[in-house]
């Protein structure tokens, strides 16, 4: 499945523990398959030095389906521990292969960024996972100029990325007297909705549609 090739855990690996859990959920309702299948609550703070903005601090929380198989490998160590590390380095480097599964854009032209992070984590809050990580731009923005337009999506829509609401979005302190943001949430069509509903978990939707992206959530961050 998508997301478990997406984060490093497909379901071959998962083995019975997920096999009892598909059948379990196969006697719910139908709409448990419809896209989106996972949830991940963002939070975001944008980072900024010397009047400019350099980079996007992630925070993911990820709903404990999604979490259970990380959880599980890491057991009860301690969050300082190997394991945990290199849970962390699978994770980050499916994210990584997703180009952290964000876009930035400003003035139409869209913003570059670092091929590796500059810090990462993951842990464990109850029972979810939740992966945390700095994403630097490869050149830093000036603070004057077009506001940036910025987008954390799955394009797929298999899994549903997304802000609770505008105090999920934050700014670092250096940048609190001279930007502000804005979150707009989409409202896609009846048609596209129920397109979506209508996938199950062997269905990939039309790469043309782009439906991960007429979901997404976008920021807009303006800077004097």
């Amino acid at each position: 499945m998508l997301l478990y090739n997406t984060f490093g855990r497909c379901c071959a690996r998962l083995g019975w523990r997920w096999g009892v859990l598909f059948s379990l959920l196969s006697l719910a309702s139908p709409s448990v398959w419809a896209h989106p299948h996972s949830f991940i609550d963002i939070q975001t703070t944008v980072e900024g030095e010397n009047d400019t903005i350099t980079g996007l601090r992630m925070h993911w929380t990820m709903d404990p389906i999604t979490s259970a198989d990380l959880l599980y490998d890491a057991g009860k160590a301690k969050s300082d521990s190997e394991i945990w590390k290199k849970l962390a380095a699978e994770v980050m480097a499916n994210v990584l292969g997703q180009h952290y599964f964000t876009e930035i854009y400003r003035d139409n032209v869209a913003v570059k960024f670092q091929p590796m992070p500059t810090e990462y984590h993951l842990s464990r809050q109850g029972n979810k996972a939740v992966l945390e990580f700095v994403l630097p731009l490869a050149h830093p923005q000036p603070l004057k100029g077009a506001p940036l337009q910025i987008s954390t999506f799955d394009p797929t829509y298999f899994v549903d990325m997304s802000y609770q609401d505008k105090n999920a979005v934050r700014l670092a302190p250096v940048l609190a007297e001279h930007c502000k943001t804005a979150l707009f949430t989409p409202k896609p069509s009846a048609d596209l909705r129920s397109y979506a509903l209508s996938l199950d978990k062997a269905d990939a939707p039309d790469e043309d549609l782009a439906l991960g992206k007429q979901f997404a959530q976008q920021i807009t961050l303006e800077c004097h």
